[in-house]
């Protein structure tokens, strides 16, 4: 009888990956998360450095430009004799401000326009002595006789022409996803530091619209966010039952917070002695508007909005007591940086292991 061939079926094991390229994966692996950590250590630190002054110089004085050593406030005679005065770069209904140079450096003189508003002009002084910090523009002098205020000079102006900011040729390198989420957690920042400033707890009341949101903040040369007009700053006090009310005008608009508008109806004439007054909480509502202004519409920014959806609708729950306080929407923005950042960084790392 012929003997049929016989074939021997091999079974082969899984391909298996060597030892050596495992090792060499989870060695990226951690030195990306190495990386990662030491960044978001550094920008936190920043984030998180002291609240003084961050030019570390003792209440009452300024550094500036590469000058090391502190200077006092300047005084009215200081300001008249070494502040030269260049050109007129903005008026508003309280004040005049003026591009101005002293020693050599940029700075910013306001002047009071309307004497009818020195109390707001005095109040702006009072807030911005009290709360020099990294959030605030820096004091460099002041004349209360002569209701002058002398402040750093940032030459990319107010948050209002950030996007034209980012278009030039030099800043197109900023305009991502990653730094417009960071100048919403300065924003946000800010808002946090003024709710539990050493003053108390203050609302930013000249907030009535966007417009008006984004011309009280400048932009740093190094793209940060700094608060320059504290003229509107109420104080709330719960312990003694003291609320705030934005002025004395009727507030109309979705951009205000619903607590601010009318509650009584078309059909009863607006009386500022009958509108309720209220909280801090009005700044929470605005901050998704806000901060969708940041984010704009580059590649990515709908991801962020995406991760930002349950906070932002938690801020504009109708009820001020149901939303968020201005730390938590904090915490929340950081640990989507941190989450975005970490995804950016190792794209289909967890497909490979």
């Amino acid at each position: 009888m012929e003997r049929k061939p016989h074939f021997v079926r091999r079974e082969f094991p899984p391909r298996e990956v060597s030892s050596l390229s495992v090792g060499l994966l989870l060695a990226a692996v951690l030195l990306l998360n190495a990386l990662l950590y030491l960044y978001l250590n550094k920008f936190y630190s920043s984030l998180g450095r002291a609240e003084s002054d961050p030019s570390l110089c003792p209440f009452g004085h300024f550094k500036l430009g590469a000058v090391r050593n502190c200077s006092p406030w300047l005084s009215c005679e200081a300001i008249n004799r070494e502040v030269r005065k260049l050109k007129c770069v903005g008026e508003g209904a309280v004040k005049k401000v003026f591009l101005s140079e002293w020693k050599e450096n940029k700075v910013v003189l306001s002047q009071l326009t309307n004497s009818e508003l020195k109390e707001d002009f005095l109040h702006g002084l009072k807030m911005l002595k009290a709360l020099q910090s990294k959030h605030v523009v820096r004091l460099l002098g002041y004349c209360e006789q002569e209701f002058t205020i002398l402040t750093e000079y940032h030459p990319l102006g107010s948050l209002r022409r950030l996007n034209e900011t980012l278009h030039i040729p030099k800043y197109k390198g900023m305009n991502t996803w990653h730094r417009r989420l960071m100048l919403a957690i300065d924003y946000v920042s800010i808002i946090r530091y003024l709710h539990g400033s050493p003053l108390g707890t203050l609302v930013m009341c000249d907030s009535n619209d966007l417009d008006k949101v984004l011309s009280q903040y400048l932009l740093s040369s190094d793209f940060h966010i700094l608060v320059n007009d504290l003229d509107a700053l109420p104080l709330v006090n719960r312990s003694a039952g003291k609320l705030v009310k934005c002025g004395h005008r009727e507030l109309q608009g979705e951009f205000v917070a619903p607590e601010q508008r009318w509650p009584y109806g078309e059909e009863v004439p607006f009386e500022d002695d009958l509108m309720p007054p209220y909280d801090e909480k009005t700044d929470i509502w605005k901050i998704p508007d806000v901060s969708n202004f940041f984010l704009g519409h580059v590649e990515g920014s709908d991801i962020v909005r995406l991760h930002l959806f349950d906070i932002h609708a938690a801020c504009k729950k109708k009820d001020p007591a149901e939303r968020p306080s201005a730390q938590e929407v904090l915490d929340t923005y950081r640990k989507v940086l941190t989450l975005l950042i970490h995804e950016a960084a190792m794209p289909g790392t967890r497909e490979m292991l």
